[in-house]
């Protein structure tokens, strides 16, 4: 979160803005490199990362994905989520959010806590 002090009371808010936008934001929006491993002569592994993909891409390319899934999800819901808003548009409303928190953090910290 940073280096300044977060108050304890804040905890319920900042919960919150890793569940609602964080977490969605890196497993639907923000893409990752996969890497294939290869092997040289001498038995050195290298990664080469040919792959780019958002983990929930990555998921949806598993061939087995119902072991993973829990039991009550599956794609359509997932899809809701993932095709919402563009990639652009979520990481606009998570800086937004994420300066809203900051500033409630801030404002908190600078009154001893209470607001």
């Amino acid at each position: 979160m940073g280096w300044q002090h977060i108050n304890q009371s804040m905890v319920n808010k900042i919960n919150n803005y890793y569940r609602s936008f964080f977490n969605p934001y890196l497993n639907f929006h923000r893409p990752c490199g996969f890497p294939t491993i290869q092997v040289d002569e001498k038995g050195r592994k290298k990664k080469i990362y040919h792959s780019y993909l958002t983990p929930y891409e990555a998921l949806k390319d598993i061939t087995d994905v119902n072991n993973y899934l829990k039991a009550k999800q599956n794609f359509e819901k997932l899809d809701k989520i993932a095709y919402q808003y563009s990639d652009n548009e979520f990481a606009e409303i998570l800086r937004k959010e994420e300066k809203e928190l900051f500033d409630e953090i801030a404002k908190r910290d600078k009154n001893g806590g209470s607001f």
